[in-house]
């Protein structure tokens, strides 16, 4: 069977393919990781993975934080 032309938010993502998302380079995402700030992953021995959802979800949340802390004219 073919895969899915459509992406799922259930799709595992590497850490490359993320920064081409988020437009951060690979060392910003781990360094966000490590201050648990940056999309939730899993390690699976030596390489982290993201579920497509979970960095979805992490851009709408910034985006809110960004949103929240502008002033208002």
């Amino acid at each position: 069977m073919a895969p899915s032309a459509t992406p799922s938010s259930e799709d595992l993502l590497l850490i490359e393919d993320v920064s081409a998302i988020t437009r951060r380079s690979v060392g910003t995402l781990r360094w966000l990781r490590h201050q648990d700030q940056g999309p939730k992953g899993h390690r699976a021995g030596r390489r982290i993975y993201f579920r497509r959802g979970d960095v979805m979800q992490w851009l709408a949340e910034q985006e809110r934080a960004a949103d929240t802390s502008r002033p208002t004219a």
